[in-house]
């Protein structure tokens, strides 16, 4: 077995306005950039109340006028379309360098998914794929919505699962583009559940999966604002 690296886990206490994560993303990224060789960093939190679209998304898929929108709205530059955040939903943003991880984006998607796919197996449950579609589901609801970027083979954005989020903001959208599917919550599946609950089960998922050793940030190595 291929040893463990050290990466570094930022985790946030409190819901993080987008655009702070969004800035720490792409600190990490350019660190990285500059130095290779450095650690990875897995940012983990739950964001305030917005929406998202990827770099290259219709705003046909919005239900409200994009230059009035009922929450912040940020273009951005992953892969996907519209996307909903909010407290309970659980979010993953692992900065990584993918030349140590294989080099191909779309095994990385699928990486991801396996990652809420073993979390959904240690809770009881069967997460499932969708043919031609990105995410995971469970009987026939879309649990987790993944979106990557990246830049010379270092990510950006990552995966967000819905844990015990209220689901009206979807309404206002057709999340992923998909308007046939409806927006599940695993608190619908498992009462109870909390985003809290599941935060230190995902983080270890996704260290084992991609053969992470987790620590805490150094001085050296804090985010401004985090």
């Amino acid at each position: 077995m291929t040893p463990s690296r050290d990466a570094i886990l930022f985790e946030a206490c409190r819901p993080v306005p987008f655009a702070l994560a969004w800035r720490a993303q792409q600190h990490l990224q350019q660190r990285l950039l500059q130095n290779p060789a450095g650690p990875d960093a897995l940012l983990l939190l739950e964001h305030e109340p917005c929406y998202t679209l990827g770099r290259g998304a219709s705003t046909v898929h919005l239900g409200f006028d994009p230059a009035a929108p009922p929450l912040p709205l940020h273009r951005i530059d992953r892969g996907g379309e519209v996307t909903h955040h909010l407290p309970g939903q659980l979010v993953l943003y692992p900065v990584l360098n993918l030349q140590r991880h294989g080099a191909d984006l779309h095994r990385y998607l699928r990486q991801l998914e396996q990652v809420v796919i073993d979390l959904l197996a240690q809770l009881g449950l069967e997460g499932e794929r969708m043919d031609g579609l990105t995410g995971v589901w469970l009987e026939g609801c879309k649990l987790a919505a993944i979106g990557v970027g990246a830049r010379r083979w270092i990510s950006q954005h990552g995966l967000a699962l819905n844990v015990d989020c209220g689901l009206e903001g979807f309404a206002s959208i057709a999340p992923c583009g998909i308007s046939d599917r409806p927006v599940g919550r695993l608190a619908d599946w498992r009462p109870g559940l909390t985003a809290a609950d599941l935060r230190g089960p995902l983080a270890r998922g996704f260290a084992a999966r991609f053969q992470l050793h987790l620590r805490p940030p150094a001085a050296d190595e804090a985010l401004e604002g985090w």
